[in-house]
């Protein structure tokens, strides 16, 4: 492949996902990259666009580059084509625009590091990245909810309009430089999710007690709160602990997700909707050390790649998860929605557990303040148009 050839095919990859869009934090209206200082001290590129990207595609064409190789640890099984499948999209973005110079490979949860650790062992610089769900180390911050999902909160659309329009990325950047000591970019999410399978029938919110159920972050406290007993496994042990009893019903995430697991062969009851996950984003996780390591165009790429991985991945659950309901439909599974009382009784412990949670915890408050605040206004307006429209055609 010539290097025209190249340009043309990188250009196109940068642009894929709607990258005119900024790819940083809160835009300012600038088109060029800014390097920005975040209140822990280290540097954050934070306005990287699609031009910013295709001039690093140009000048590491041109100029060349460093040879750069990075194992990536994931929280994900091989068999999961969506998620893991994003860890591998961002991965191959980034050595396309490269032109194979830097190259990361993604390892299975496990392979690398356990899949429930992949967050601490970016922070010691034990593996150069990481692609995971942030809220699986809410034990260690409560904060890292709010880059995954926080109960009845952002749909995938509003979780990208906070974070990339509306100043979130940079509050979580600054958040994570601080504690962790590592830079994270969105690059994956799943759309709003199932409420999960159920080996016990669900009529209203005193059926949840006692009930032995997978489910992590905050959603899993908020559960707790509700009588369940939480329990937090990695994707490759849901099925067994299903299967043999050890738990009475476990969430993951939709339907195409759930049927290539095999839930549906080990339940009776699918329920909907998973409050506690309206639009989890997944995140790249790297160690601020190594990120600082990176020329300047080679950290325009890895924004660009987390970027359009983002948007790929809600994409092709989008396409997938349609055929799979129909699977579910055809089976003996029980399609329910969760009763109204599970649902308020539900919402209401969550803010509860918020209010609580800002009063003890200064990184929670910081930025649950500035979520809620943009909360307030979204939630409105995609109540009005949005919910209408989607209610209509959903009748037919």
């Amino acid at each position: 492949m010539d290097r025209r050839d190249f340009l043309k095919k990188a250009g196109m990859t940068v642009a894929a996902g709607g990258l005119l869009t900024t790819i940083g934090a809160c835009g300012s209206g600038e088109s060029e990259a800014t390097t920005t200082q975040g209140t822990s001290g280290p540097a954050t590129t934070a306005d990287a666009t699609a031009d910013t990207a295709a001039e690093a595609v140009e000048v590491v064409m041109t100029q060349g580059g460093p040879e750069v190789e990075w194992e990536m640890g994931t929280s994900w099984p091989l068999s999961l084509d969506t998620i893991y499948g994003g860890a591998e999209d961002f991965a191959q973005r980034v050595s396309d625009m490269t032109g194979g110079r830097f190259r990361i490979t993604p390892r299975a949860a496990g392979e690398l590091v356990p899949g429930l650790e992949v967050l601490q062992n970016v922070q010691q610089d034990a593996i150069p990245a990481g692609h995971t769900a942030s809220y699986y180390y809410v034990g260690l911050s409560p904060a890292t909810a709010f880059n995954t999902a926080l109960p009845f909160g952002f749909t995938y659309r509003q979780q990208n309009a906070w974070m990339y329009e509306g100043g979130g990325l940079q509050l979580m950047q600054d958040f994570y430089a601080d504690r962790f000591g590592v830079i994270n970019f969105p690059a994956g999410n799943t759309g709003v999710q199932m409420g999960g399978w159920f080996n016990k029938e669900i009529n209203s919110a005193a059926d949840l007690e006692g009930l032995r159920m997978r489910i992590p972050g905050l959603g899993g406290k908020v559960m707790e709160r509700l009588g369940v007993t939480v329990q937090v496994l990695p994707g490759g042990e849901i099925f067994q602990a299903l299967q043999t009893g050890a738990i009475d019903a476990t969430e993951w995430v939709g339907p195409y997700d759930d049927t290539t697991m095999g839930f549906h062969d080990v339940s009776t009851y699918y329920y909907y909707p998973g409050w506690w996950e309206p639009g989890p984003e997944l995140d790249v996780f790297i160690p601020l050390s190594k990120w600082n390591e990176l020329p300047e165009e080679y950290q325009a790429i890895v924004e660009a790649a987390a970027y359009g991985a983002n948007a790929t991945m809600m994409a092709r659950y989008d396409a997938k998860n349609p055929a799979a309901l129909q699977t579910i439909l055809e089976s003996d599974i029980e399609l329910r929605p969760f009763p109204d009382d599970v649902m308020q009784a539900s919402e209401d412990a969550a803010f509860e557990l918020f209010d609580e949670t800002a009063a003890d915890n200064d990184d929670f408050k910081t930025i649950f303040g500035h979520w809620s605040a943009f909360r307030d206004g979204i939630t409105q307006w995609h109540g009005l148009a949005e919910t209408a429209m989607v209610s209509w055609t959903g009748r037919n």
